[in-house]
Parts: C-alpha cells; structure tokens; sequence
C-alpha cells in the first residue's frame, strides 16, 4: 500500500473515531412527529447492504438520493428501479432516470410511491368494520439537477413535490434537498454531505375532515347538523443532514475494496452512525456488509449485508443488487434494485 493511501486510510480511521464519539450526544426523539416518511427510505438496494451509507458515494444514479451531488459524475443515459415489499405488506416503489447535458452538467428525475394496500374501516361503534375499505399511499415527484464544477468538487440539488393521502384526506408540500461531493484525489478520500428534506410544513385537508355539529345541544330550535370542517396542525417533513467519508481501495487489478461511513442528524430522531464497505470483482460481481445507524436511541437496525451483478449487453450496462439485514418486530423488508446504462 502506498504513503498515500496509508495516508488516507488514516484520515478514514481518525474521523470515524471522532463521528463514533460524537453520535452519542443527542438525547431527544421526536419519532412520528413528522410527515412524508417515504422520504426516509432508502432505495438503493446496492447502498443497502452497505449500511445505506452513501453520502460520499458519487459514482452512480441510486446515490442520488443519499447526495444530489452524485449525478455530477453521471455522464451517460442511466436508468433505475427498486422495488420493496415493505415491512406489514406495505409496497413500496423507486425509479430515477438520469439525463446528461454535456458541459451543463446533468439533471435528473425521481418517482417514489408507497401504498398500504386495502383495509377496513373500523370504528367504536362499528369495531367489526363498516363494510367500507380505505388505504394510504404516498408520492414524491422528484427534479434535479448537479454538476462536476471542478475535477474534485461536485454539487446537486433536487426539489421534491410531495403528498401523503389517507383515505380522502391529504396533506402536500414541496421539500428541497442539496449536497456536495469532495474528492482529496482521484482515488482517494471523498467527502460528501447532503441536506435533505428541507422545506414547509403540511396541513391535512380533505372530506374526511368535514362534520356536521350543534353549536349549542341545550338549546331546542337550532339547527343540529350544521356543516363545518376540522383542522389539523401543521406537521413538519422530516429534515436529516449527513456528511460522510468514502475511500476507495485497489487490491490489485482485479480487486476493488469500498469503504464509506455516515454520520446522521436528523429532525425527527437521534444522531446516529452507519459504515459499510464492498468488495467488487473486475466490477462483475460485488459483496457487501455494513451497520446501520450505530448509537440511535430505540434503534432495531443493525448487521446489513447484500450482493450483486453486472454485466453488458450490446451497449447497454445493467446491474442487479440485492440486500438483506437483521429483521425488526415487523419483519425485514424485501428490496431488489434493477440499474442500467446507455
């Protein structure tokens, strides 16, 4: 190994240390005080089985989400689809496409939707169902765009449209994302860091919040089904901030070993840590492990793991990756990504 990468082997180490010290200093959740979680998944089933961390990891479409700045580097036609069957049979879906604009940079689009399926409404009076069904379901429509300004430094930003609808009742609101990639050398340390999700708060609207009252039951006369409509508070999205430290490794000609670590502050939750690493062969075939989110309060992540293919076919490039991790009280969700290029 050369001074140089010794060198940056180092400064991997040094700041892991000091993000694994630091994680531990926060002490308020505010879990489920947000809306548009959707956001908050992750879809790179590739990044998955790293820990899903990606912020430093500019190098292909799926890490868009993690740093907008990624599709600076993304100089050809690129495709992508990810598909979970979530925890509790929620379905969950992902798809981006990349379009390069030359010396202008590239910009990008992202779809993401989420649907709960059918279920039955219950009520107190009615707790064997009312014969009625509802569902929930989210969607993000997704803009971006991101530029290599400099031969190490790129930056990205993304504005999201996003709904969250429950039954016949939703609330919408737009959400901005941006972020920069850094990179010390060609092949070495890269820093990344993102700022996701920032934007307004959202009010539920819709005719499930329309009633009928009696503004005053004691007095006979009135009108006892007036028509009037509730009002919800306004919910925040939910705003995370990473900065992350990626160092590739070339055993040999043939061997290519990836190392990433992020550190995570979110609105809504507890600071947290995840690293992972990947090991690619003549970039066919890739193995991967990681941790995830290391130090959150309550957490019920842990051990990741995933593999991966790919190959060429005339002159499209594709690959396929999978990932799997420690199950939680609902079970572990089931994701496969699809990626192409052209």
């Amino acid at each position: 190994m050369t001074r140089g990468r010794l060198r940056g082997a180092w400064l991997l180490g040094m700041a892991l240390a000091i993000a694994g010290a630091a994680a531990p200093a926060a002490a308020q959740t505010k879990t489920g005080t947000t809306i548009g979680q959707v956001l908050l998944i992750e879809p790179s089933a590739r990044i998955a089985g790293m820990g899903n961390a990606g912020a430093s990891l500019g190098d292909e479409l799926d890490a868009v989400y993690y740093n907008p700045a990624a599709i600076g580097s993304v100089t050809t036609w690129a495709l992508t689809f990810t598909h979970s069957a979530w925890l509790a049979d929620i379905g969950y879906d992902y798809a981006a496409a990349a379009l390069p604009m030359g010396r202008w940079g590239s910009a990008y689009g992202s779809l993401t939707a989420l649907h709960s399926g059918d279920m039955e409404v219950r009520t107190v009076s009615q707790p064997l169902g009312t014969g009625e069904q509802f569902s929930v379901s989210d969607i993000a429509l997704g803009l971006g765009y991101g530029k290599q300004i400099t031969e190490r430094f790129a930056a990205g930003a993304q504005v999201t449209w996003l709904q969250e609808t429950i039954w016949h009742t939703a609330a919408s609101t737009v959400v901005l994302s941006a972020g920069t990639v850094y990179r010390l050398s060609k092949n070495g340390l890269h820093l990344g860091s993102s700022l996701s999700n920032f934007g307004t708060q959202g009010r539920y609207s819709g005719r499930d919040l329309r009633v009928t009252f009696d503004e005053d039951p004691s007095r006979s006369g009135d009108n006892g089904a007036l028509p009037a409509e509730q009002f919800t508070d306004a919910f925040p999205v939910p705003v995370l901030f990473r900065i992350g430290l990626g160092y590739p490794l070339r055993l040999n000609p043939q061997t290519r070993l990836l190392l990433a670590a992020d550190a995570f502050h979110p609105a809504d939750n507890t600071e947290s840590m995840s690293t992972g690493a990947e090991l690619s062969y003549r970039d066919l075939a890739a193995v991967r492990l990681g941790y995830q989110n290391a130090f959150q309060q309550d957490s019920e992540l842990g051990l990741t793991a995933g593999c991966g293919i790919r190959g060429s076919f005339d002159t499209y490039d594709y690959r396929i990756d999978y990932p799997c991790a420690d199950p939680t009280r609902l079970g572990g969700p089931q994701r496969v990504s699809i990626g192409s290029r052209f």
